[in-house]
């Protein structure tokens, strides 16, 4: 094999041969805008130097990737090897793409559709109150102020605030609208400000000495020159609204957030790509759109040239416009006919939602929930999954779900605020009879497994140490670095309790990182210990295992099903339906149908229908 220096020369002239074409364009377009300035073609100099400036980014653009790629090629041990894997994982994006064009379409539609309700209400909203702060200054600071607060909390902190504040509407697209309003505000307040008091004091004076009132004065003289600024905060404010919009996926408000969230959890860089190279792309069609509008309103640009723009903008504006109001007002999924276990029609407007937290077996558990509901009763169910930490109890608790599936021992510990207790049935009884008095909620008979805390560490150092429990692993412990997820690192039954039982100590403290991502830190070997779930897929497919809890100090996991008692009454059938599920879901069911999903990378819908299917005979 060659030496990785070897590799240095040619993956420079590739950069080079791939950047020269465009980075010659620029140098013509910017030895074009010198000679014109030098005219004094002050207009059509500035015209080439923004062609300029925009060939020199299609050069870096050009250039970049291609230069990492040799450089992450150089410093691997195998660069033949690391370009071979790139390019294999660029053709299966681009099959992806191909393969789920439809989906790939709604979601983009979804988060487009996010992206421009918040930011164009921000700009109503934002533009006027800049405004109205050059007129009354003293407002400028505490105004400012309060936007720099929305624009500093962060997006998870405040979906969790709005979902019972919004009750009915808590989760889905209004928050994520209202959260992105709120983010999108400052840069648009702040730039319509600062453009307006940037206008020449000599101008104003002179448009007043013309007789212009106050709003002529506004009109035909501040904004016109204020409006670059302007843009510009519009600019900053929509690229930061389809960065945020990604999050929007854990309260159920869709978008390409999806597949990242989704890749995370199943260790899958062609799906996190899936979802973050639209949205990038997205970012700068948005930020080169709003350039061009810049670029049309400048008082030098020819009407010919102006109108022409326009109307190619407006055609694209309505296109974009009916397939966003289309995919508005679509469903994500397939509707059943109406007909209830009894064979009794049901009403067409029945409808219930189902909701699951954010991780893979909920996935499939609300999958198998909302299936079941929809076969033996023909009541519409409406999914929302992918809601993080507590958010599906504290939406059950505002009425905008219905039924997910709920862990004994989470109920008891993290909801509940008990001690762990580890008699399942008492903890079981103790969650029904909780829940029932005080959220008015039913907790149903078990489903069959209960899915506990895994303590993790990767296979190949449990074999060579030969470790079999978490007493074993804590004599390594000191030499160990550990990552815990939020959840783990914050509830009763968590890493205070866990270290405290074995007399754990890292070597430094455990880092707090999302529960998806602490897989793939462990299996990477950037740390040594996580806490997992012991029915994850990714357990075997990661060659981690799974340490025995043999001082017994997690209580048990049993899963069941949580509904309002309210949506019980006015659809007694949903109950009768459910019943099919008790004690028909095996730990090993739970862990082959994770594997199917994580592993194998199968469809959560098709592996809940093979289950539902299976259990039937």
């Amino acid at each position: 094999m060659k030496p990785a220096r070897s590799y240095l020369l040619p993956s420079i002239l590739v950069t080079l041969l791939c950047c020269w074409p465009a980075g010659i364009v620029a140098i013509v377009y910017a030895t074009r805008a010198r000679k014109r300035w030098q005219a004094g073609e002050y207009g059509r100099a500035a015209e080439a130097a923004e062609r300029a400036r925009i060939w020199c980014w299609v050069s870096v653009g050009l250039g970049l990737p291609v230069a990492l790629l040799g450089l992450a090629a150089v410093m691997s041990g195998d660069p033949a090897g690391q370009v071979a894997g790139v390019v294999r994982d660029v053709i299966r994006l681009g099959s992806f793409f191909v393969a789920n064009r439809r989906e790939v379409t709604s979601l983009a539609l979804q988060h487009l559709l996010l992206v421009a309700v918040a930011t164009g209400a921000a700009a109503i909203v934002g533009v006027p109150v800049g405004v109205l702060l050059t007129r009354q200054r003293w407002l400028s600071k505490p105004v400012l102020a309060v936007a720099n607060i929305f624009q500093t909390v962060p997006s998870l902190a405040l979906f969790g605030f709005l979902i019972p504040l919004l009750g009915s509407h808590g989760i889905g697209r209004v928050p994520a609208i209202i959260a992105l309003f709120l983010y999108s505000l400052l840069p648009i307040i702040r730039n319509t400000f600062t453009g307006i008091l940037g206008v020449d004091p000599a101008v104003r004076e002179a448009a007043r000495g013309m007789g212009m009132t106050d709003w002529q004065l506004l009109i035909q003289v501040e904004l016109p020159l204020a409006m670059s600024v302007i843009i510009a905060g519009l600019r900053v404010a929509t690229v930061i609204s389809v960065g945020t919009a990604t999050i929007a996926a854990a309260i159920g408000a869709g978008g390409l957030g999806m597949y990242i969230f989704r890749g995370l959890r199943m260790y899958d860089n062609i799906l996190i790509l899936a979802g973050a190279v639209p949205a990038a792309l997205m970012a700068l069609a948005a930020d080169f759109t709003l350039g061009l509008i810049e670029k049309v309103i400048a008082p030098e640009t020819s009407r010919r040239k102006r109108l022409w723009v326009l109307v190619l903008m407006a055609a694209g504006v309505l296109i974009l416009g009916a397939a966003l109001f289309v995919i508005s007002l679509g469903r994500p999924d397939d509707q059943r006919p109406s007909q209830d276990v009894a064979g009794s029609e049901v009403s067409p407007g029945a409808r219930v939602v189902v909701g699951s937290k954010d991780f893979t077996e909920q996935f499939i558990l609300g999958e198998i929930v909302a299936q079941t509901i929809e076969t033996k009763t023909g009541i519409s169910v409406e999914r929302q999954f992918n809601l993080g930490g507590d958010l599906c109890h504290r939406a059950m608790l505002a009425g905008n779900v219905d039924a997910y599936v709920e862990y004994s021992g989470t109920a008891f510990t993290a909801i509940l605020k008990h001690q762990p207790l580890s008699d399942a049935r008492a903890v079981f009884d103790q969650v029904r009879s909780d829940y029932g008095e005080r959220f008015n909620l039913e907790v149903l008979e078990p489903l069959g497994f209960s899915s506990t805390f895994a303590i993790l560490i990767r296979g190949d150092v449990a074999r060579r140490l030969n470790l079999k429990t978490i007493s074993d692993a804590a004599r390594y412990a000191p030499e160990w670095h550990a990552a815990f997820g939020q959840d783990f690192m914050s509830r009763q039954d968590g890493y205070p309790g866990l270290a405290k039982a074995y007399d754990l100590s890292f070597a430094d403290v455990p880092r707090e990182m999302d529960l998806a991502l602490t897989y793939r830190a462990l299996a990477d070997g950037q740390v040594d210990f996580i806490a997992g779930n012991s029915t994850d897929g990714l357990i075997e497919k990661l060659d981690l295992y799974q340490l025995e809890d043999d001082r017994h100090y997690f209580p048990p996991y049993e899963a069941a099903i949580v509904m309002r008692k309210d949506t019980l009454a006015r659809f007694p059938q949903i109950a009768e339906a459910l019943k099919a599920l008790a004690g028909k879901i095996t730990d090993s069911d739970m862990r082959r149908m994770n594997y199917a999903v994580d592993a194998e990378h199968r469809d959560v819908k098709q592996v809940a229908r093979e289950f539902l299917s299976a259990i039937k005979h």
